[in-house]
C-alpha cells in the first residue's frame, strides 16, 4: 500500500508536469490545442514585437523595396536569350543615337560653310563693279620691255647730246627762276635776249619787288604776254623777300607757293640750281613721251609720275634735257625728221614724219646765236670746225 501510494504520487507529478509543458506557449502541443479550440493561439501573436508587423500594417516605404525585390527576381528568371535580345536592342538604340550625334556634328561645319558662301555671294552681288586694272602698257609691250626700251632711248640720246643742259642763261638761282617763268609761251633764245637788261636793272629780289611795273613791262615786251609776266616776276620777288628772306628756297613745296611758279618751273630750278633731280614736263617733253608710248597721259603731273617710274631718280634731270633737246631739233611737232632720227628703230611712231633720209636732213633745226631755225647736220655731227661740240641754243 505504501509502495502503491508512492507510485501514484510520482505519476500525478509527471502528469502535472506534462500538462504544464503542454500549456507553455509556443510548444507544438500548445499550438495544436489552440488550433483545436479556435483563436486561443492569437493571444501570443499580440505579444509580437514591432518588427513582426503584418504585411497589411507595413509603411509605404516598405512597398518599393518589395517591388524592387520582385523585379530583381523576375529579371533573374529571364532566359539568356531574352537578356541578349534586350541588350542588343539597347545597344542598337545607343548606336543609333551616337550615329545621329556624329552626323549632326559633321553637318555643323558644312552648314556654316554654306552660310559663309551665301553671305559672300550676297556681298559680291551688292558690291560695286571692280575697277579695271591695265595689264599692258600704251605700246602693248610688257612693263619690263617698256622700261628697257625707255632707258635705251635715254642712253642713245645721251650720246647724241652729250652737252645737253638748260638753254637759259643764268648766274644764280634767282636769275634761273625769273628766266624760267619768262620762257612760257616763247623760246629760250628770246628770253636770253631779254633777261640781261632786266637783271642789270634789278639784280636782286628786293630790287625787282620794288620796281615800277610799267618799266618792267617795257623790258619784257619782246617775250610776249609781258603784262602777266610782269605781275608774276614782281609778285614772286615780293614773296621771296617776305617769306624767304630774299633767297630762293630749295624745296618743291616752297617753290610752288610763289606766284607764276608751277611744278615744271620748280623742277628746272631744283635740278639745275640745287642739283636735286626733277622732271621738266614742257610741251616738247609731253609730245615725245607720248610718241614713244611711254605713257598716254595728258596731264603734266600724271606724265611726270608715269615717266619718273621708268627711270632712276638720279637720271631725271638729264633725261629732261635729252628729251627737250631732241624735240627741238629733230622730233618736231608738225614734221618730225624720222629719216634722220638716231633712235628711229626704238620709236613705235616711226613714219609720222619724213622717212626719206635726204629730205629728213633738211628738217633738222639747230639754233645758233642770232640764227634761229638754221638747218644743220644730224645731231651726232653737231661739231664745230675744231671738232668740239657746237654752242648750245642762245649761246654767243
Amino acid at each position: 500500500m505504501g509502495e502503491h501510494g508512492r507510485g501514484s504520487g510520482r505519476t500525478e507529478e509527471t502528469t502535472e508536469t506534462a500538462a504544464a509543458a503542454e500549456a507553455r506557449p509556443g510548444t507544438p502541443r500548445a499550438r495544436t490545442r489552440a488550433a483545436e479550440k479556435g483563436g486561443s493561439a492569437a493571444k501570443p501573436a499580440a505579444k509580437r514585437t514591432a518588427t513582426d508587423k503584418p504585411a497589411a500594417k507595413r509603411t509605404a516605404t516598405d512597398k518599393p523595396a518589395a517591388g524592387k525585390t520582385a523585379a530583381k527576381k523576375a529579371a533573374a528568371k529571364k532566359t539568356p536569350a531574352t537578356a541578349a535580345k534586350t541588350t542588343g536592342a539597347a545597344g542598337s538604340a545607343a548606336g543609333t543615337k551616337a550615329a545621329g550625334g556624329a552626323v549632326r556634328k559633321a553637318a555643323g561645319p558644312a552648314r556654316k560653310a554654306e552660310a559663309a558662301v551665301a553671305q559672300a555671294t550676297a556681298r559680291v552681288r551688292t558690291a560695286s563693279p571692280p575697277k579695271t586694272v591695265a595689264t599692258t602698257t600704251p605700246s602693248g609691250e610688257s612693263r619690263t620691255a617698256l622700261v628697257r626700251r625707255a632707258r635705251r632711248i635715254n642712253r642713245e640720246l645721251a650720246e647724241v647730246y652729250p652737252y645737253a643742259h638748260p638753254e637759259l642763261d643764268f648766274e644764280n638761282p634767282f636769275q634761273l627762276l625769273i628766266a624760267t617763268v619768262l620762257s612760257a609761251q616763247t623760246t629760250d633764245l628770246r628770253v636770253n635776249q631779254t633777261t640781261p637788261a632786266l637783271f642789270a636793272a634789278y639784280p636782286t629780289p628786293e630790287d625787282l619787288a620794288a620796281a615800277d611795273p610799267q618799266r618792267v613791262e617795257e623790258i619784257l615786251r619782246p617775250c610776249g604776254f609781258f603784262r602777266a609776266k610782269t605781275r608774276s616776276v614782281i609778285g614772286l620777288s615780293k614773296a621771296l623777300v617776305e617769306n624767304f628772306g630774299g633767297e630762293v628756297p630749295g624745296r618743291l613745296e616752297d617753290l610752288v607757293t610763289l606766284p607764276g611758279v608751277g611744278r615744271k618751273t620748280a623742277f628746272v630750278v631744283l635740278g639745275n640750281a640745287f642739283g636735286r633731280p626733277g622732271i621738266t614736263v614742257d610741251t616738247h617733253f609731253q609730245r615725245l613721251v607720248r610718241r614713244w608710248k611711254w605713257t598716254d597721259e595728258t596731264d603734266p603731273d600724271k606724265i611726270e609720275a608715269a615717266v619718273g617710274a621708268l627711270f632712276p631718280k638720279k637720271d631725271w634731270t638729264d633725261l629732261s634735257h635729252h628729251v627737250i633737246w631732241h624735240g627741238r631739233r629733230i622730233c618736231h611737232a608738225r614734221k618730225p625728221a624720222c629719216g634722220a632720227c638716231p633712235i628711229a628703230p626704238l620709236c613705235p611712231s616711226y613714219g609720222e614724219g619724213e622717212t626719206d633720209p635726204e629730205k629728213a636732213k633738211k628738217l633738222l633745226k639747230y639754233e645758233k646765236a642770232g640764227l634761229p631755225g638754221q638747218r644743220l647736220k644730224p645731231p651726232q655731227a653737231y661739231l664745230d670746225a675744231g671738232g668740239k661740240p657746237a654752242p648750245p641754243l642762245g649761246a654767243a
